[in-house]
This record gives C-alpha cells, sequence and structure tokens, in this order.
C-alpha cells in the first residue's frame, strides 16, 4: 500500500537568527515571553504501521477494532472536540469500534496502546500548531490497466479517503460536542470531509449535502487529501481556537478628555 503524499507542507518557517552588530559583543537572550514548543513527537514509521495494523488484527473477536487509516481518521475527530476527551472514553473504542468492549482477559494491549497514544499526540500537535500532518490514507491495488497506456488505472480519491472519513465521522457520532458549535461556521470544512461517504449515511442533512453538491470533484488523490487536512485545520479554527496575543486580550486604556486650551 503507498501513502498519499502531501502537495505542500503547512509547517511555518523558521525564525531568523538575531547576530550582534559587526565589533559589539553579543548581547544575551531576552527572556523567553513564550513557553518553549514542546519537541516534535517520533512519527510511525512504515514498519510501525505494518506492527500496528498486525496488531489490530490479532484483536480477539468478538471485539472488530478500527483498521490504521479508521484509527487516524477516529483520532482527529476525537482531538477536533471542543473539550479534551478523556483517554479512557476514546481508547477503548480503538480496540471494539461501536461498543467499546473490553477484551479478554489475558490479551495484552499495552504495546498496541502505546503506538495508538503516539500517533495521537503527533496529531494534537499538528492540530495545536496547525501544521500539515500525513493522514493515514492508502491507494488501492488495481487489477486493471488503461488498455493505451498499459498503466495501471488511479484510484477514486473517495474510495482511498472512505475509511478515514468512517473513522471520523465514528468520532463525532460517539463525542458529538463538535456538532453541537455553530453551523455556519462547520458547513464547509464538514462538506469537504463527508464528500466521501455516500450521501444516504448523512440523514437529516439537507444543507450539508447542498454544499457537498455544490463542491468541485478533487482531480487526483493528492488534491483530495490536501483538501481533507485542510478542513480538519479549518474546524480547528472553530472547536479549538488559537488563543490571542495577550495584547489583543488587553481592554483599551481609558483616557480622560484633552487638556483644555492649545491642541
Amino acid at each position: 500500500m503507498n501513502q498519499a503524499k502531501p502537495p505542500r507542507s503547512f509547517a511555518s518557517r523558521p525564525a531568523a537568527r538575531a547576530t550582534a552588530p559587526h565589533g559589539s559583543a553579543p548581547r544575551k537572550p531576552a527572556a523567553a515571553s513564550k513557553p518553549t514548543p514542546p519537541a516534535p513527537v517520533r512519527p510511525l514509521d512504515e514498519a510501525e504501521m505494518d506492527q500496528l495494523q498486525d496488531m489490530l488484527d490479532r484483536v480477539p473477536a468478538p471485539l472488530e477494532p478500527l483498521d490504521v487509516s479508521m484509527l487516524d481518521g477516529f483520532l482527529v475527530g476525537v482531538l477536533l472536540q471542543p473539550k479534551a476527551v478523556p483517554t479512557f472514553e476514546w481508547s477503548r473504542h480503538v480496540l471494539d469500534a461501536e461498543e467499546g468492549r473490553s477484551p479478554p482477559a489475558g490479551f495484552d494491549s499495552k504495546s498496541l496502546m502505546a503506538l495508538v497514544k503516539r500517533r495521537y499526540q503527533q496529531l494534537n500537535q499538528a492540530i495545536t500548531q496547525r501544521q500539515w500532518f500525513d493522514p493515514w490514507v492508502f491507494e488501492l491495488a488495481s487489477e486493471y490497466e488503461d488498455e493505451d497506456e498499459g498503466e495501471p488505472e488511479e484510484s477514486d480519491p473517495s474510495e482511498v479517503l472512505f475509511p478515514w472519513v468512517a473513522g471520523f465521522s465514528l468520532a463525532c457520532e460517539l463525542f458529538p460536542e463538535l456538532m453541537h458549535k455553530n453551523a455556519t461556521d462547520l458547513l464547509e470544512p464538514l462538506a469537504a470531509i463527508f464528500r466521501h461517504i455516500d450521501p444516504e449515511d448523512l440523514e437529516d442533512a439537507d444543507d450539508l449535502l447542498e454544499e457537498i453538491e455544490s463542491l468541485e470533484p478533487a482531480a487526483n488523490l493528492e488534491e483530495a487529501v490536501e483538501s481533507l487536512v485542510s478542513a480538519c485545520l479549518m474546524l480547528a479554527d472553530v472547536s479549538r481556537p488559537l488563543a490571542k496575543p495577550e495584547a489583543a486580550r488587553r481592554p483599551p486604556v481609558r483616557r480622560g478628555p484633552p487638556p483644555r486650551g492649545r491642541y
């Protein structure tokens, strides 16, 4: 399976390094006004993703675990909630998507959940900092080739993104606080996400369906992935708005009338 690659990064540019004037002693750096951002979480590599999927495949019946693509969408849906969802509430649905049942005695899920929580931390950092993240979506192997070109046909973007969106939808169903935000603010980004699932699954969502119908179809998978990630960051602006700078939060200073006489 080939992971879709992002067409561009949302990461901000690093700040320029300050230098002292020629011939002068370097000044000591001023006290930091903002806390140092946390070190980036090490992403799961391909071998660890395969290991995670293998462990999910070994979750015993009757539990029905998420696969890695659904898991990724699920984690983003959890992280976009206005209030942090406690780990014990969302983590039980990793091993049993719908009901969240506990695994049988003797099943050790520590290694599995350690990888899941690392991905959770990585996504949380990206969403908090409004940076690009690579969603775990995988192109499907095509059995058909173009007769003229002799090359495999490109996968349908919606077919590729469906498992990820299904996981996101599950999170929004289990933890519906996001959907209680202003519907107008949610409409555009939700349409960009939910256009990849069957319209019949969107019950009582006429406005959303109308918005989806107004969207131009993605030209290719890369464009669809970019739209998906951008929509998630737009939702973060609604449910997890960035703190305003200190100066912007201070009320304006009230001044008295100007002195009489000369102006």
